[in-house]
């Protein structure tokens, strides 16, 4: 086999690949035979028919095709390794020239690495924002706890007031005509925490049980209901019931139904919790603060090729996660601007593309390999994201095996943000906002 390599512009190559004769033709012999096994033809079993008659029904091309995608991952292979070229993406055949007898010749295209220039990445002195915890913060995730164990309880003779929990019967008009879909019978609104129109909870403040009576509202201009933007509304309002959230009381009682014996040792439990938020916190500064650090230091030259890909890639989860939330593309599009939302995509496309190449150079230069046991983490910090065993992690992948890729990245990427922060010194500044 005779390789030559064409270098072209934006990292592009060119291989010209020639095939002895003798090796394409072995190669389109098998390809007849494999080919016959699947055609029926009048007088013959299956796979025992000649070849001409073989190559009358299926036609040569395709005979050939099938034994050029036989030879080429071999010879695609060899050539990369020989010349050492260090590809981006998948190898594909543009063209060949194939007869019978004589050398096969066939040229492949493909896309290199691009060039990654590393700046200092190790022995740097990097600020990173400290976490600070507010004085208040115990005592806050203590209130928090309680709140998950609060009842509501229904009160009487009094008014409704801005923490209140009420049971309303509601019924909506614009321009004196229902509003549809704005009516509900006992229905349940935390008054301290909606997310209903402006004003609306706040004109329920102040009233009693069993009252009945009218507020009005204005909608929002960017309502998700387009008859409805800016519309003044006239809602019909009856008071069912008043309730307030009656918090436990901290006691060794209370401890005990969160799985602790006193309250000492709740509180204990949460200052430990607190800690470990706050040093993940302080990590993951340190973290991004040293690869900020490197990734500006280092120069990469990525093409718009690169960008269209890895941007056609995130447009397409984008919109499925909008997908997801019931949000449709005409929906968003119609409160932002579109090319805004794809200037957005391609700058995070070509930032990602620049942290992966820096990454795998770094990776490459330092000589850190992923193991199994790399993988295996993987694998158990997903199922515990998911609620699920390792196994049926390993079961998913199984059945989406593009799942490893993007997880053997990732895994990557630790290893060497790991060997970053090992290398590196941190010193702890104030941050510009309280974290914690």
């Amino acid at each position: 086999m005779k390789v030559t390599v064409e270098k072209e512009k934006e990292n592009l190559v060119k291989l010209n690949i020639t095939i002895p004769a003798e090796e394409a033709t072995n190669a389109y012999n098998s390809a007849v035979r494999a080919i016959s096994q699947h055609v029926s033809i009048d007088g013959f079993r299956m796979g025992k028919a000649p070849r001409n008659m073989v190559e009358a029904r299926v036609g040569v091309e395709r005979i050939k095709q099938e034994a050029i995608e036989h030879l080429m991952p071999k010879a695609v292979n060899e050539a990369v390794a020989e010349n050492q070229l260090d590809l981006i993406t998948q190898p594909y055949v543009s063209s060949y020239d194939f007869e019978l007898g004589k050398d096969l010749t066939v040229t492949v295209n493909a896309e290199l690495r691009p060039e990654v220039t590393l700046g200092e990445y190790k022995n740097l002195t990097v600020e990173a924002e400290d976490v600070i915890e507010k004085p208040e913060a115990l005592q806050k995730a203590i209130e928090n706890l309680q709140n998950q164990f609060a009842e509501d309880k229904i009160v009487t003779g009094r008014e409704t007031n801005a923490t209140d929990i009420v049971s309303i019967d509601f019924d909506g008009y614009v321009n004196g005509e229902k509003i549809k879909g704005g009516e509900a019978k006992g229905y349940r609104l935390d008054l301290g925490h909606s997310n209903f129109i402006p004003g609306f909870a706040e004109q329920l403040v102040g009233k009693n049980a069993g009252e009945e009576f009218e507020i009005k509202v204005t909608f929002p201009a960017d309502y998700h209901d387009e008859k409805l933007q800016a519309q003044d509304a006239t809602f019909k309002i009856k008071i069912n019931d008043i309730k307030e959230r009656v918090l436990p009381e901290l006691t060794d009682e209370f401890a005990q139904k969160v799985g602790l014996q006193t309250v000492d040792a709740l509180k204990e439990d949460i200052r430990k919790h607190l800690d470990e938020t706050k040093e993940r916190g302080k990590r993951t500064n340190a973290e991004n603060a040293v690869f900020k650090k490197v990734i500006d230091g280092a120069s990469v030259e990525i093409t718009e090729r690169m960008i269209d890909r890895e941007a056609d890639s995130l447009l397409s989860e984008y919109r499925n996660r909008l997908a997801a939330q019931g949000i449709s593309w005409e929906m968003l599009t119609k409160n932002q601007s579109e090319s805004e939302i794809i200037k957005s995509i391609r700058e995070d496309a070509e930032s990602r593309i620049k942290n992966s190449l820096v990454i795998d150079k770094i990776a490459k230069e330092e000589k850190i390999v992923l193991a199994q046991d790399d993988l295996t983490k993987k694998f158990d910090q997903l199922g515990a994201a998911y609620g699920v065993s390792k196994e049926e992690i390993i079961q998913q992948i199984s059945r989406n095996p593009e799942i490893i890729g993007s997880l053997s990245q990732q895994a990557l990427n630790d290893k060497v943000k790991e060997f970053l922060m090992n290398n590196n010194k941190i010193t702890y500044v104030a941050p510009k906002e309280v974290e914690i």
